[in-house]
């Protein structure tokens, strides 16, 4: 009996809710810890490395184009050659890129080192898929008419902070024009009128350029959503407050003054009107005393005189015209 308690076989688990020993992968731990449980879904890691790959995949698909969506499936497809192992969506690669570029995630430097080692490659990707010159040199020559307005403090630091400012005037209005289309039109917010600053002008004359894309691939009546997804890119720019209330909830504070006056005023005379009603029919409550009493304020009414009631019929004739007029 003793031998039997002393003796543990080798192979039998330390814990009762470790696996068996048949049933252990043979593969690194590390691949283990990021499984997913039960019911859930598995959320990535971002490392540095995959950082910057995402911002190279990003930079020699967005030399093509100036703005719109097109860019993001030869992302998503660059982004799968340089990280085979990684798994994301073409939204969700889309929503990293514009975190890190709105985070500070790399600095300025590091952003400018990875756009030239992107935008060499990007060419020669262009040439070998047969692409014509002039889209292989489109970039270069809209990348120079857009940097020409200044839209940053020059102590800030030359074509490199153009250039990242100039990547968020992209990104910012790429979400307007895509939140304006969907979104009904008694739900958009109400604009507010900016001031006709140097920088407010500079932000409008980047932006005229990159309008010229989504106005030539349209091929609806959707000029109005382009033009007010742009007007709101730079209340957004350049920080104005809008109401994001929209215009169906927002319409009380749209209302004149003086028509607000005159439905308070209305009100009050229904309200009035019903409680000299229930005076004439005998009710005396003191709230309902307070009302009358009020109403005839400044005359030579009083609540005992004998024709009371004809004085209350005339008040309440009175207040209808008023109402009605």
């Amino acid at each position: 009996m003793s031998a039997r308690c002393c003796t543990v076989p080798p192979s039998s688990p330390s814990h009762p809710s470790s696996p068996p020993a048949g049933l252990v992968s043979a593969g690194p731990s590390r691949a283990q810890q990021s499984a997913p449980a039960t019911g859930g879904a598995r959320r990535i890691r971002w490392t540095n490395q995959m950082n910057s790959n995402a911002l190279r995949a990003y930079f020699r698909a967005k030399g093509e184009e100036i703005g719109g969506f097109a860019y993001r499936p030869r992302m998503h497809r660059l982004f799968a050659e340089l990280e085979p192992s990684v798994t994301v969506t073409e939204q969700n690669l889309a929503d990293r890129v514009r975190y890190i570029l709105r985070s500070n995630t790399f600095d300025v430097t590091e952003l400018e080192r990875l756009r030239r080692e992107a935008v060499p490659s990007s060419d020669e990707n262009a040439m070998a898929e047969d692409a014509t010159p002039q889209l292989a040199e489109q970039p270069a020559n809209v990348g120079a008419a857009m940097n020409t307005p200044v839209l940053v403090d020059s102590n800030v630091g030359g074509t490199v902070a153009q250039e990242l400012e100039l990547e968020q005037v992209r990104s910012t209005l790429d979400e307007a024009i895509l939140q304006t289309r969907s979104t009904p039109l008694e739900n958009r917010p109400r604009l507010r009128r900016i001031a006709l600053s140097k920088r407010n002008r500079a932000i409008v004359r980047a932006l005229n350029p990159m309008l010229v894309t989504y106005l030539e691939a349209s091929r609806d009546l959707c000029a109005d959503s382009i033009f007010f997804g742009a007007a709101l890119a730079v209340c957004r720019i350049i920080g104005a407050k809008l109401s994001t209330a929209g215009r169906t909830t927002g319409q009380s504070s749209a209302i004149r003054a003086w028509r607000t006056r005159i439905e308070e005023r209305i009100a009050m005379a229904r309200a009035l009107i019903g409680r000299l009603i229930c005076f004439r029919s005998g009710n005396t409550r003191p709230r309902i005393l307070r009302t009358v009493r009020m109403a005839f304020a400044g005359t030579n009414v009083s609540l005992s005189q004998p024709d009371i009631m004809q004085k209350l019929t005339e008040r309440v004739d009175d207040l209808k015209q008023r109402i009605a007029a």
